[in-house]
């Protein structure tokens, strides 16, 4: 039987990669959704050999895009995290890398006219419910890739991409700060004392400080793998959150049924460290040193939410991020595992909650495949 043909753009959006479909290409029954965007990753497999996963976290994220019928949004975009060696598709939170892939895609597609130079993009994360802008450089009608702007985690350089999140607090929960302390003080069901600060904007993260799990702050994902007492302590401190969140009613299910939200920082103040290939990161560069977890494994960089995030974070009295943060020029900068990242945030401390008003950076993106990704009849029998 003959294999079922979708259009496909695969893209690196920021330091994440992944299919972006049109919604109209995908069946409506969810389940099948789900499956076939299985297929197309070739999940479940550690190596996802049989289909276009990369065997890894960051390179199995799908975007699902439609036109938006909002005044206030010109695009959807609903976020997939891919399991890799499970069958599963958690469409929960936000990805801030796979969303700066949605105006360049969106442009492509047509779904928005483009203008030169830029073209603006509103894009309504259908996962949160909030909307963000992009400002996509277009020539002659067409996306602009190539460009002088490095991020961290990506080799060479490419046209930026503004991304803003703006009002993005209480993105899952409804509130910045959750449980509505900017820090707490708990003791884990291992007997572990930690201080920690659970903040919801763009995406649910817990952070705790660096020492409180037995890390210096400046460990590479390597190592942080290679510890499973540590990843074990991390998770701990996730399941906490989850709980505290209301996403599980019990702690230990939370890697089985909330494995990506929220998601665990540990944060130091700057210290200066060597990535993988020896480049010295001075600490003068930095405003926290940060280590991020993604679906129980160490972020090679950082994701974008987190970026904003623990931005806002940092500009939370009270909170861990708060306390070790060493603020240098108006931006937030974040020593991660493959350099700096670096975003603006403006938070309102005025009201009877912080509101948060302003939370944007720059991300680049590049076409990789522009075709139709083939699903077995199997899975679904063209019609």
């Amino acid at each position: 039987m003959t294999a079922r043909a979708i259009p496909c753009l695969f893209q690196r959006a920021g330091t994440s990669r992944g299919a972006f479909l049109l919604a109209a290409d995908l069946p409506e029954d969810p389940d099948l959704r789900d499956r076939v965007v299985l297929s197309i990753y070739g999940s479940p497999d550690p190596r996802q050999i049989d289909g276009l996963g990369g065997g890894d976290t960051l390179t199995s994220k799908v975007a699902v895009v439609a036109p938006s019928a909002r005044d206030d949004a010109d695009v959807e975009y609903t976020f997939g995290q891919v399991g890799v060696d499970v069958a599963r598709v958690f469409w929960v939170g936000n990805c801030g890398n796979m969303a700066s892939g949605v105006g360049p895609f969106a442009v492509r597609r047509g779904l928005v006219a483009a203008q030169s130079p830029t073209t603006r993009v509103r894009i309504l994360n259908t996962n949160t419910g909030k909307v963000l802008t992009a400002e996509v450089a277009v020539e002659g009608g067409q996306v602009v890739e190539e460009g002088d702007v490095r991020i961290a985690g990506v080799p060479g350089t490419g046209a930026p991409i503004l991304l803003d999140f703006g009002d993005c607090g209480g993105a899952v929960t409804g509130r910045l700060l959750p449980t509505g302390q900017a820090q707490q003080v708990e003791v884990l069901p291992s007997g572990r004392r930690v201080r920690l600060s659970i903040v919801d904007a763009a995406t649910p993260f817990v952070f705790v400080p660096a020492a409180d799990v037995g890390m210096t702050g400046t460990e590479l994902p390597a190592e942080v793998d290679a510890d499973p007492a540590l990843l074990e302590r991390l998770e701990e401190v996730r399941a906490f959150a989850a709980r505290a969140l209301g996403l599980v009613a019990d702690g230990e299910v939370a890697r089985d049924v909330s494995p990506s939200i929220p998601r665990v920082v540990a944060v130091s103040e700057p210290v200066g460290y060597a990535l993988a290939d020896g480049t010295w990161v001075p600490a003068e560069e930095q405003t926290v040193t940060a280590r991020q977890m993604a679906m129980q494994r160490p972020h090679k960089t950082y994701a974008v939410t987190g970026t904003l995030c623990t931005a806002v974070a940092g500009a939370l009295p009270g909170t861990v991020v708060n306390e070790v943060a060493r603020p240098r020029d108006g931006r937030f900068h974040i020593g991660h595992p493959g350099g700096v990242i670096s975003a603006r945030v403006e938070v309102d401390l005025g009201g009877d909650e912080p509101r948060v008003l302003e939370a944007s950076l720059v991300r680049t993106a590049r076409a990789l495949m522009d075709g139709n990704v083939l699903v077995p009849a199997t899975v679904w029998p063209p019609g």
